[in-house]
């Protein structure tokens, strides 16, 4: 049975080829789509065009941030979120959208990244505020980054200097703070 997704559960697509359409995304707690105002700056800190870029969006809910990905020409994007409903939604939303860059994966995302072995050149990652699971993730996201790649964080409280990592870029917009980061040369 698909999730109920009520009137206030959508995401309008900001960039690229689909810029304006909306989709609708499963109303479930925590679920939190980045505003439009924080993709606008993130795409503006990746540049527009993501041509022949492999992304992963974990934990993506709405999938807002790899619809909008795969909507500015990425090669490949895949969504990694483990709650069911959301999962439909995002099937649903692939489906809509005829996007066939987009592959949509039922996984906790911890699990994802220590057993699959491809390699992204952008990954986001925005997880529920409430989950406390940054030092497990940013120990295991190097195995899971090309060369040069930019990880993409997004929490309440912004990351402190990180061991190992380089905060490239930096802002807040209400309650959401996000940030850019990249391994440090050292580290690579």
């Amino acid at each position: 049975m698909p999730a109920a997704v009520s009137k206030n559960c959508k995401v309008r697509i900001i960039g690229g080829v689909w810029r304006s359409r909306r989709l609708r995304f499963a109303d479930r707690p925590g679920l939190r789509p980045t505003p439009d105002r924080v993709r606008e700056t993130l795409f503006n800190w990746l540049g527009q065009d993501l041509a022949g870029l492999d992304c992963l969006d974990l934990f993506a809910g709405s999938g807002a941030l790899g619809f909008e990905a795969a909507s500015r020409g990425a090669r490949r994007v895949v969504l990694v979120e483990r709650d069911a409903a959301a999962v439909s939604s995002l099937q649903s939303n692939r489906d809509l959208l005829a996007a066939d860059t987009v592959e949509v994966v039922r996984a906790d995302a911890l699990e994802f990244i220590k057993h699959h072995r491809s390699r992204y050149d952008v990954v986001f990652v925005d997880p529920p505020f409430a989950d406390d699971c940054w030092p497990q993730l940013l120990a295991l996201l190097p195995q899971c980054l090309k060369p040069g790649a930019l990880v993409y964080c997004e929490r309440a409280e912004a990351l402190e200097a990180v061991p190992g990592w380089d905060i490239i870029k930096s802002g807040r917009a209400g309650q959401v703070s996000h940030q850019l980061l990249k391994r440090a040369e050292h580290e690579q």
